[in-house]
């Protein structure tokens, strides 16, 4: 006899096999867009440390600026492998991973700077909002200083010998000077005004969103949406009376920093920046705010730090606009100095002996 299996009764639970995956994946993502990519695989831990009102400050983690990191990726039990499953309940050690676990060659160049008896990884880097070097402002690089050296010592110190100082401060990352970085970019940052043209800062995502044609922060000055910023583009927005309390702020920092933190004697020496030449410096990108606290860049034409008379006001790196022509009329100009004395000179070495024979005749 012939068993009969009857579909109906089991028509939900064979619905539910097969959409169950769709719900988790899409359970995820949605995870994943409220958390930031790799966060959704920490979610246990978010659920209490990214609840201001279920933990410390001191232990709260933005869930938004931790999914932007690596570290996110890795899982928070990669670093934090002594939790056990009874947390918090029963309290434990939170880590026995290191930083030099994963970064050797860093943290021992770092052990050999001066700062290192002083400070650890941790006070200039949270693990949980780090991000790459493109990723942040030259702002956010000088406010890490700026925890131990307050701005009033540092503008009293280089004004000692560095002329106009707060110019000077204000456009050049700490880490410029201060690593041994070999290679350096021009940032453009949409800064407000304050104090006239005195003082700018940079304006952050929410404060740029609200400007008038804004629903891609890019669009603002790439009009063409290209992902590539022109001269012209830049003189436009310069120009646009819409953003009339707004230009654009430089700073140079370096392509990459070292961690050997102190004072390079090349860095006493003014043609390290400005006798660089205009190859050097010409290199040059639009880092705009994101959502998360990161920035994004956006390639410039070169030439942006040349044209300073249009496309950006209030900054021009002396020494970066050399002019072949230029060059050539100040050796001629030294040349013609040199001819008459060098030519007296030859001239008389040349009648020695006639001014000798005359000496012995009289």
């Amino acid at each position: 006899m012939k068993t009969r299996i009857r579909i109906r009764p089991l028509l939900p639970l064979l619905l539910t096999l097969l959409f169950l995956p769709g719900v988790a994946a899409a359970v995820n993502s949605r995870k994943a867009d409220t958390f930031g990519e790799g966060v959704s695989k920490n979610a246990g831990c978010i659920r209490c440390h990214g609840d201001k009102k279920a933990v410390s400050e001191r232990v709260y983690i933005d869930p938004l600026k931790l999914g932007h990191t690596t570290h996110s990726r890795f899982g928070c039990t990669t670093c934090h492998d002594a939790i056990t499953t009874e947390h918090p309940m029963v309290k434990s050690v939170a880590r026995t991973t290191t930083c030099g676990d994963c970064h050797a060659a860093m943290t021992a160049e770092y052990a050999r700077s001066p700062h290192a008896a002083k400070v650890s990884c941790g006070g200039c880097h949270n693990p949980h909002q780090v991000s790459q070097l493109v990723e942040v402002s030259g702002d956010d690089l000088n406010r890490q200083c700026h925890k131990c050296h307050s701005v009033t010592k540092i503008t009293a110190s280089h004004a000692k010998w560095l002329p106009q100082t707060e110019i000077h401060l204000e456009t050049v990352a700490c880490v410029t000077c201060h690593s041994g970085a070999e290679n350096f970019t021009i940032n453009l940052y949409i800064a407000r005004k304050q104090d006239g043209r005195e003082k700018l800062v940079p304006a952050g995502y929410e404060e740029l969103q609200k400007l008038p044609g804004s629903k891609e922060l890019q669009t603002l000055i790439d009009s063409n949406s290209d992902g590539y910023i022109s001269l012209n583009e830049l003189r436009i927005f310069n120009r646009n009376e819409v953003y009339h309390d707004y230009c654009l702020k430089t700073m140079l920092t370096p392509v990459k920093p070292t961690h050997d933190f102190k004072t390079f004697e090349s860095r006493w020496n003014c043609t390290f920046c400005h006798g660089s030449g205009n190859q050097t410096m010409q290199t040059s990108f639009l880092s705009l705010p994101q959502k998360d606290g990161t920035y994004s860049r956006v390639a410039v034409e070169k030439g942006a730090v040349l044209d300073v008379l249009n496309a950006i006001p209030d900054f021009y790196l002396t020494g970066a606009g050399r002019n072949a022509l230029l060059n050539k009329f100040g050796l001629a100009i030294i040349a013609g100095g040199l001819i008459m004395p060098v030519g007296h000179g030859f001239l008389r070495f040349l009648t020695r002996k006639n001014r000798s024979d005359k000496g012995e005749r009289s």
